[in-house]
């Protein structure tokens, strides 16, 4: 063999060697298992606008070689169209698997939302939840126009979102969280149950307003239609409803202190002038005074058939309450509770 074809067989080899070992990192770069968690699956939330820096952040991680997949990610061309969201990668998938999970529609996530007193604190409730943050949800919330033009106002604005578990994308903005739940809102108000409002008399908000006075009122949800009964049968007669919750509103909404918890209210407490105190003001309230829970608006939709006009808590039954059909009878139940008070030094 001449010594020119020794050089051309060592350069052909060369060349196949570097082409096998190029090829072969080609193939461990995309198709080898490129996950650092143990656990089955783990999630990952890339925000809708991110940098380059901030993608590193989120990934990096999750991955046992970071400069692996960044490297399948310019070849594939993803890092020019990262898209936001939820994204739920598998244990041992690889550099191509994980680029198709982050091209593919993200997930979605079960936001839940319920008691919540004040706009505010539904704002923080959600913002834990999604991208949104709660100065912006809040802002979406109060938006005068969007209130004025689907028939609420800030008093009341609390009244269109009703508690429960939806499925949401964890990109959504402030202004479709707020949207999607105005939606819901109308979807939730059936003819029926549109129907017996207005054989109540009652305005949807009407009904959320005296459910969340219901709600506040009793814990067990099998008392709630008794309770309710109570209030709807006060309406009837033009007897103010004389809610104690709705003191305990008053307080805090004059104060702006929220944080308060107030156990006992007092006879001077009745006497605060807020449009929300139904022992100053007749009907019921221009805004709920808490968020209430379904099966409250469900007791004042179904409420009980009775004569009852008034009640107090039960100091036998904790959670429960005494009713009464007279204000005499009433008054000799509400010493007993004011005795148990006193024994138990709650003074406020």
């Amino acid at each position: 063999m001449t010594y020119r074809k020794k050089i051309v067989i060592a350069i052909v080899l060369v060349v196949f060697f570097i082409g096998a070992a190029f090829s072969g990192y080609v193939y461990w770069a995309i198709f080898s298992p490129n996950t650092s968690f143990e656990t089955p699956t783990v999630s990952v939330y890339i925000p809708s606008s991110t940098n380059y820096d901030n993608l590193k952040n989120t990934l990096s991680p999750h991955l046992l070689n970071e400069d692996s997949f960044f490297k399948v990610a310019i070849q594939k061309g993803y890092l020019n169209s990262v898209r936001g969201g939820k994204f739920v990668l598998s244990k041992g998938m690889n550099n191509n698997e994980i680029i198709n999970v982050l091209r593919s529609k993200p997930s979605t996530i079960s936001l839940s939302f319920n008691n919540q007193e004040r706009l505010e604190d539904l704002a923080i409730r959600v913002a834990d939840q999604i991208e949104a943050d709660a100065e912006s949800l809040l802002l979406a919330f109060k938006d005068s126009i969007f209130l004025s033009k689907n028939g609420f106002n800030v008093e009341n604005a609390l009244s269109m979102y009703l508690p429960n578990t939806y499925d949401f994308f964890w990109n959504t903005s402030a202004e479709k969280f707020r949207d999607r739940m105005l939606k819901e809102y109308h979807k939730f108000w059936t003819p029926q149950r549109l129907a017996k409002a207005e054989n109540l008399g009652l305005s949807p908000l009407e009904v959320i307003h005296l459910a969340a006075i219901v709600h506040k009122e009793s814990v067990k949800s099998s008392e709630r239609p008794r309770v309710a009964g109570v209030y709807l049968n006060r309406i009837k007669k033009g007897m103010k409803l004389q809610a104690d919750p709705t003191v305990i509103f008053s307080i805090k909404y004059q104060s702006g202190d929220f944080t308060q918890v107030i156990k006992r209210v007092l006879y001077k407490d009745l006497k605060i002038d807020t449009p929300f105190n139904t022992y100053l003001y007749s009907g019921i309230p221009p805004g709920p005074i808490f968020m209430p829970d379904i099966s409250a608006i469900e007791a004042v939709l179904n409420p009980e058939s009775h004569d009852f006009l008034y009640f107090v808590a039960d100091t036998q039954n904790f959670g429960f309450h005494v009713f009464a059909k007279t204000l005499q009878q009433h008054n000799k139940n509400k010493k007993q509770y004011v005795n148990w008070l006193n024994r138990k030094s709650i003074s406020r």
